[in-house]
């Protein structure tokens, strides 16, 4: 089964794992206050900034993004875990897929969906999560929004997450009024 090929530069892709470290960052407080001394999804979120700002994309990246999904099933604190993931989204960012496929969209969103999800889970407030979400939009990279236009409508599911990567993808897919 192929898929036709999506253009994608490497300054783009570097723009895009700024934007999901920082995103995914909205959320880290919440892995950290459960795990204490675990740098797994701080790493994941570290190494996804210095491809971002130029570095080479490396073994590190999966290794870091690897390290944060196992931290993730560990977390007996769905907030925790939820920000673990938003981890993986942002070292997972880098290893976007060039062709045009629905289930690509979760790397573009993944970060933060997940870090509005924790937000959610930890206040048990919707709105903690729809402000993760504005907040993320409003710091969207032009390119980022660039790069989403050239894939299909993702596949999100019916879950709760599901809702939070429908909003977002549609909001990422609006023109932007800034």
């Amino acid at each position: 089964m192929g898929h036709e090929e999506i253009p994608l530069s490497l300054d783009e892709l570097r723009q895009l794992s700024l934007w999901t470290a920082d995103c995914a960052e909205q959320a880290l407080s919440l892995f950290e206050a459960a795990a204490p001394g675990d740098r797994r999804a701080r790493d994941a979120i570290e190494a996804a900034r210095e491809f971002g700002a130029g570095g080479k994309r490396t073994k590190t990246l999966r290794t870091t993004a690897f390290a944060a999904l196992k931290a993730a099933g560990e977390m007996k604190d769905p907030p925790a875990e939820a920000a673990a993931r938003a981890a993986v989204g942002a070292a997972g960012s880098a290893y976007l897929h060039p062709f045009a496929a629905a289930t690509q969209v979760k790397h573009i969103v993944g970060a933060a969906q997940y870090a509005a999800y924790a937000q959610e889970l930890a206040t048990g407030d919707p709105a903690a999560a729809d402000a993760v979400l504005r907040w993320a939009v409003e710091r969207v990279p032009p390119a980022v929004r660039e790069i989403l236009a050239r894939y299909p409508d993702g596949t999100p599911g019916r879950s709760r997450l599901g809702e939070l990567h429908r909003q977002l993808e549609a909001e990422l897919r609006r023109p932007s009024t800034a």
